[in-house]
């Protein structure tokens, strides 16, 4: 039965077998363009200094150790850099999602007055802004530089993701529900809380990572309103690694001459690009499955 079924099936147009030979052919090598790179990264960081300045390293480790890996984590100005960039982003991450959470609920409401002017106002952010020197000088007045504050202040809250999250209210999230909980004496702070944010999971999910992964990646703020060296997270101190080649001397303070010299900086750097990168790495996976169905029903309607 099988067999004959197998021989009666309807073969696919010579065309379109076609086409999806070459969709096959042009996706895999976008992957294997963004693949290879990673996989160059990993593998010189576990090589030695000889081998990568040679150019011996193409896929896998040459002559594998972790010295690279041993000096970056005996290093105190990175060490301080983690714990500034991990601050920044679980408080910078919370207050994003809560500011966008009380600002995209209201809207979502067909009851709340004035909900298409705010919009309209929050729209015209999004294309105009006062620039960089009055963001400054304001940050300036407000006693804000070199300060925590001036870190998760100044993009608190981002207008494309209340436009998202307002969306996922509205069309998720039944107006006979509310309706329900208000009649039974229900206000809507606690509706808001108890009913809304558990049912509103993959929206959150999205927030959460997105806003997540900019303030670990972010190094511009710090760049313009921070001195302090005790306050620059991480990025910073890569940024002055890898383009002003600031190593920390801590770093290099159990490395021979020698070994400088053949190219121990280099494998440094692709060692510090991996230690960077891997919280956001493993974040990822416990969110994609929020992450993937948030985006898609966010998008649906207008």
């Amino acid at each position: 039965m099988f067999n004959l079924i197998n021989r009666n099936r309807i073969k696919d147009p010579l065309g379109d077998r076609i086409f999806m030979t070459f969709n096959y052919i042009f996706l895999f090598a976008i992957l294997l363009t963004v693949f290879y790179p990673l996989l160059y990264i990993i593998s010189s960081s576990f090589s030695s200094s000889r081998a990568v300045t040679s150019g011996q390293v193409w896929l896998f480790p040459v002559d594998f150790n972790i010295k690279a890996y041993i000096s970056i984590f005996k290093s105190q100005q990175l060490m301080l850099g983690f714990y500034n960039t991990i601050i920044y982003t679980v408080v910078g991450t919370f207050i994003n999602v809560v500011l966008t959470v009380m600002l995209a609920y209201p809207l979502s409401r067909k009851s709340f007055y004035g909900r298409g002017a705010i919009i309209i106002f929050m729209m015209i952010t999004m294309f105009f802004d006062g620039g960089l020197i009055p963001t400054y000088l304001l940050m300036k007045d407000l006693h804000l530089l070199d300060t925590r504050w001036a870190m998760w202040l100044p993009g608190a809250l981002a207008v494309f993701q209340v436009i998202v999250a307002r969306t996922f209210f509205q069309s998720s999230i039944p107006e006979e529900l509310g309706e329900a909980a208000e009649m039974d004496g229900c206000r809507d702070i606690r509706y808001l809380i108890s009913v809304v944010l558990p049912l509103s999971k993959p929206i959150l999910a999205v927030m959460t990572l997105m806003y997540a992964v900019g303030h670990w990646n972010a190094y511009f703020d710090a760049l313009i309103y921070l001195r302090s060296e005790k306050l620059f997270p991480l990025q910073y101190v890569l940024r002055n690694l890898l383009i002003l080649n600031a190593a920390d001397p801590a770093m290099l303070a159990n490395t021979s001459q020698q070994m400088r010299d053949q190219g121990f900086e280099q494998v440094l750097k692709y060692a510090l690009i991996v230690v960077a990168s891997i919280p956001i790495l493993i974040m990822y996976p416990f969110v994609q499955k929020h992450f993937v169905k948030g985006v898609m029903v966010g998008s649906l309607k207008g």
